[in-house]
């Protein structure tokens, strides 16, 4: 008897769509399933600038993919950086250091997330890192706690200044959220940690166009969000767009055409995002067209045009009335999965994939948070207990659920960050490191630092 062979769906990319895509195809074991993602794991988005102030260490946010998948006996996981999707002949052309890999596929969900988008000023990157990936996160840990650590070695106080003072561009979620922690750092995490320098003297600086904090969240939560940030001492630039971003300075100018230019050494850029260059890829291979964020145009059930085959979720898909959060990624990602086990099975597509919203959840500072559920708008300590439920009921794995409840428990009960480790690389940057090591030509082997 002649053995069929099984269904090959490939999953591009291991973030929240792609990882619930993947779970969603377990039982079935006529399907074999491949996972392809250029870090080989699954990056829990939402809290990487927890990573980036020290609260939490890359493990617990971006646990290995296959760790995931493990007891999934119709997965696997292949690490490599996707260059090209052929559809005529169903390959995915993959990249890794041992060479180019081509992986056939009956059915494909493309899942690549977005990354950072700086609105046409790719240069404002070198100065300015997003929050869209564990490097990121980690230079900003060191960008930061190096800030400090500079400042107290600094007798200019301009200069002082200038290191102890952080700008957070782009007031959605995680500029809020970046900025509540860069104050308890300051005002709290640090206190006595220096004797030459009073971190409580920096100044955090939250800077957008738009004129209220949260935009999309009710004007209640937005007053009350705003309220909260300013108890802490962040000074909100609403109503500022960036204009220029050197290595020391942000310049910025309002409503009237002004132009401020502030000194800053440590900067954060949390404004904008950009699909993967495979939604463009896909357009150039499909026709499918592409919106302005590089967002593939779905069908309403997430396929691409005239391939059924196809399917686009999470950030890269652009879909009427989906947002680009978490939870759409996960709901597309699992609708995509169900569509794909329909047409296997010979039934019928569901129809259009519909979205549910559960709502918005936005954390401002220890003890404070603003959520918007349903008809349910509230703000304070309730809100910041719901937001840490849905924050540790999405983790993935119990280890790192329970990792994460301790150092949530030292970092808020108590005042320490357990996760403040950083380089001088990171600290200073790779190329100006290799300058202060040629400087030092006498230095011992014990005093330099490998790279």
């Amino acid at each position: 008897m002649t053995r069929t062979r099984p269904h090959d769906v490939v999953v591009i990319g291991s973030g929240f769509g792609g990882l619930f895509a993947t779970k969603a195809l377990a039982g079935a074991p006529d399907l074999r399933v491949t996972v392809i993602d250029g870090t080989a794991q699954h990056l829990f988005q939402p809290l990487l600038y927890q990573v980036a102030t020290g609260v939490l260490s890359m493990g617990e946010v971006s646990p290995a993919t296959r760790e995931v998948l493990k007891r999934q006996r119709n997965a696997r996981v292949l690490m490599g950086t996707v260059t090209d999707i052929d559809v005529e002949a169903r390959e995915v052309v993959s990249t890794s250091p041992i060479g180019e890999r081509r992986t056939r596929y009956d059915s494909l969900i493309v899942a690549a997330g977005a990354g950072q988008s700086y609105f046409g000023n790719d240069r404002f990157a070198d100065h300015a890192p997003g929050l869209k990936s564990i490097d990121d996160a980690l230079e900003l840990r060191g960008r930061i706690f190096g800030a400090f650590e500079l400042a107290e070695l600094s007798t200019d106080p301009a200069e002082r200044a200038m290191l102890t003072t952080f700008v957070v561009v782009g007031a959605g979620p995680t500029g809020v959220e970046m900025a509540g922690q860069l104050a308890e750092l300051a005002h709290r995490s640090l206190r006595d940690n220096f004797r030459g320098l009073d971190p409580a003297q920096a100044r955090i600086l939250l800077v957008d166009p738009v004129p209220a904090v949260l935009p999309g969240y009710p004007r209640s939560l937005q007053q009350a969000a705003a309220r909260t940030l300013e108890g802490l001492g962040v000074e909100l630039l609403m109503g500022h767009k960036v204009v220029d971003v050197t290595e020391d300075a942000v310049e910025v100018e309002d409503g009237d055409g002004r132009r401020t230019r502030i000194a800053s050494r440590a900067k954060v850029w949390a404004a904008g995002v950009a699909a993967s260059p495979l939604g463009t890829l896909l357009g150039e291979r499909t026709g499918a067209e592409v919106d302005r964020a590089g967002r593939v145009i779905v069908e309403p059930n997430g396929s691409l045009p005239g391939h059924p085959e196809v399917f686009v979720v999470g950030d890269m898909a652009s879909h009427q009335g989906v947002p680009g959060v978490a939870p759409a990624a996960m709901q597309t990602g699992r609708y995509a999965a169900e569509e794909i086990l329909r047409a296997h099975r010979g039934e019928p597509s569901a129809g259009p994939f519909e979205y549910h919203d559960k709502g918005s959840l936005a954390t401002v500072s220890r003890f404070q948070a603003v959520a918007q559920i349903g008809p349910l708008r509230t703000a304070g300590f309730g809100a910041w207990l719901l937001w840490l439920g849905v924050h540790l009921f999405y983790l993935v794995g119990f280890k790192n659920r329970l990792t994460t409840l301790l150092h949530w428990a030292v970092s808020f009960i108590g005042r320490g960050r357990s996760e403040r480790t950083s380089t001088w690389q990171q600290v200073v940057g790779r190329t100006a490191l290799r300058q202060r090591q040629a400087d030092q030509p006498t230095a011992g082997a014990a005093d330099r630092t490998t790279l």
